[in-house]
């Protein structure tokens, strides 16, 4: 049954919001009756921070990851072990493992993994810029931190045989995280010991 709206602004709305990621016509309709029912210069500030947000943000130069800045808060971080990398899917992951607070190295946002199915591959991702760095040559350890499906993997074996050339030590992280889970849904103490009982990656 198609729902029946009252206005067409409010269709609008409704239609807008639930374009958003795991957000359904009626959590939509919930989201914006709560907004009209507030003070106009409360939603005034919420929608000029969604704008502000995607005008101003920037993306460091160095690690991909999001920031006010060309260079991230972490990149820049002189306390910061820089010749260790862990490589992740998305800015997300990066939230998830800073939260373990067992890492103290750097990161490299990949931007999603290799997957055929839906048309990506390595030139769609953040591969390259990571191969250069590893090329200046400070870097000693690269950690694979990838989600444990089959496009995880995949991603990793090709970052695998891109890094071989060099005089650097690959790892992956534990896999104390089920096959087929995501790492920005893992737990943080299950993440952080997989962090930490990190193994070599062979290439198998």
């Amino acid at each position: 049954m198609i729902q029946q709206y009252p206005s067409r602004l409010l269709e609008k709305s409704v239609q807008e919001f639930s374009q958003l990621p795991g957000i359904g016509r009626k959590t939509a309709l919930r989201l914006v009756l709560h907004l009209l029912r507030q003070d106009t210069a409360d939603v005034e500030q919420f929608t000029d921070a969604i704008a502000t947000m995607k005008r101003e943000v920037k993306f460091c130069r160095s690690c991909h990851n999001i920031s006010d800045t060309d260079l991230c808060p972490i990149c820049s971080d002189k306390r910061r072990d820089a010749s260790t990398i862990c490589v992740v899917e998305n800015i997300q992951d990066v939230m998830a493992v800073e939260n373990t607070q067992q890492f103290q190295g750097l990161y490299h946002v990949l931007g999603g993994l290799i997957s055929p199915m839906d048309g990506i591959g390595p030139s769609d991702l953040e591969i390259d810029s990571l191969v250069q760095r590893v090329a200046e040559g400070e870097v000693k350890e690269v950690i694979l931190a990838l989600s444990s499906t089959m496009e995880g993997d995949t991603t990793n074996f090709y970052i695998f045989r891109k890094l071989a050339a060099f005089d650097v030590k690959i790892s992956i992280i534990a896999r104390g995280i089920a096959v087929g889970n995501e790492l920005e849904y893992t737990d943080e103490v299950t993440l952080g010991r997989s962090i930490l009982n990190r193994t070599p990656f062979d290439g198998k």
